[in-house]
């Protein structure tokens, strides 16, 4: 399959499989268990979803920001609208807002992790490792009496496992540098967004 073709046919499966797994967020929020009730109601939990979604399109960069953006957007109005099927009231701006801004540089990283290119895989990978890692750091320490570890400690072994594993596959000092880098720094400029999404949430 061309790569003109694939693009064609990823968008709408995308904008679908998006709007559905938001959906089901929602419906899943009453029905995971303590332990993994955060993941239908965290950054992290939305983000995984769009990055996988990406990936399995392996598109090119650009468009990788593209659909990041779209499926990041889409997943809240899924959830949204089960929301208020289910009887719930829910505000779709402020997350839609993120969707718009996070989703482009989710996407990209997911795209760069699935592409041919070194130095990008690596600090896709590292990208989004620092979501795992700033979101489990948030879990445990702003959140820590409302909801249960065990979520927060698995973003944080998920995204260590995630530097771990593409350092290993690349398999050069420059690539093991360069997602251990952009772990770090995604951990702290997502540690310092979260403090600004609590402001205006």
């Amino acid at each position: 399959m061309n790569a003109s073709l694939r693009t064609n046919l990823s968008a709408p499966a995308v904008v679908a499989a998006s709007l559905l797994l938001g959906g089901l967020t929602s419906w899943a929020q009453g029905v995971l268990p303590d332990a993994l009730a955060s993941f239908a109601n965290s950054p992290s939990g939305w983000t995984v979803l769009t990055a996988l979604l990406v990936a399995a399109a392996r598109p090119s960069l650009t468009w990788g920001a593209a659909l990041g953006a779209v499926s990041f957007v889409t997943l809240v109005l899924g959830y949204t609208v089960a929301s208020q099927l289910r009887g719930l009231s829910y505000d779709p701006v402020l997350w839609s807002v993120v969707g718009v801004i996070a989703g482009p540089f989710v996407g990209a990283a997911a795209a760069a992790i699935v592409g041919r290119r070194v130095v990008q895989a690596a600090l896709g990978a590292g990208s989004l490792a620092g979501v795992l890692i700033a979101d489990g750091i948030y879990g445990l320490t702003v959140v820590s009496s409302e909801t249960s570890p065990i979520y927060w400690t698995l973003c944080l072994a998920a995204g260590a496992a995630l530097v771990a594993a593409t350092a290993a596959r690349l398999r050069t000092p420059r690539a093991a540098a360069g997602v251990l880098a952009s772990a770090v720094a995604a951990t702290g400029v997502l540690s310092l967004g979260y403090g600004v999404l609590n402001g205006v949430s």
